[in-house]
């Protein structure tokens, strides 16, 4: 999916069928993900929910007020709307948190580190990588037009906003204790890497 899209997006006669298709690429990647998922509980389903909702609210506070991440505006390829912000973004946070979550805890360099230490550790490092991630993604997002900002670039506010959203639901991933074991977390953010990645580079020479 993602090698098809990363060509798709770049030949003019597909490139509107490939951004009609971005939702749908979404929906399928948090599917395949949680499917993977072992030891679901109700601690599992409470993340989720939480998740999805407080990132497709955050989003709706945000481009309601512009005092969190901008001022900006949510475009078309991310499909439909509600209160002016696509549902798929909720999506977009519950994927990019659980796999990140995946990753940045109990790792072996932290183990001098008591139990909440590492969490902490894990959260704040995470959220970082989220921070920067979102740093390739804009150039990309604003090109197939998924949100638009009123300014040339996203502010300073956008980063900052995206690193304090990401370490709370990184820390609700930690405190619930999800299971860290999902074989397929790693593997699909690097895909979104790579794709993001290499759109950017395009964007930039071409």
């Amino acid at each position: 999916m993602y090698s098809a899209g990363l060509i798709g997006l770049n030949i003019p006669q597909t490139t509107e069928l490939f951004k009609f298709l971005t939702p749908f690429n979404l929906v399928a990647s948090v599917g395949i993900l949680l499917y993977f998922h072992q030891n679901w509980g109700k601690n599992v389903i409470i993340f989720c929910i939480i998740t999805f909702l407080t990132g497709f609210f955050i989003e709706v506070i945000g481009v309601k007020t512009g005092k969190i991440f901008g001022i900006y505006e949510y475009q078309t390829t991310l499909g439909f709307k509600i209160f002016e912000v696509p549902p798929i973004i909720g999506l977009n946070w519950l994927m990019l948190v659980y796999c990140v979550g995946n990753l940045t805890v109990n790792k072996k360099e932290m183990k001098a580190l008591p139990y909440w230490g590492r969490v902490g550790m894990g959260c704040f490092l995470g959220a970082i990588f989220l921070t920067l991630f979102d740093f390739i993604v804009e150039p990309v997002a604003i090109k197939l037009e998924m949100w638009h900002w009123f300014g040339q670039t996203p502010p300073l506010q956008n980063y900052i906003g995206w690193f304090v959203v990401s370490f709370v639901l990184l820390t609700l991933f930690h405190f619930l204790k999800i299971k860290k074991n999902n074989p397929i977390a790693l593997l699909l953010l690097v895909l979104q890497i790579c794709f993001f990645g290499i759109q950017r580079i395009l964007i930039a020479f071409f």
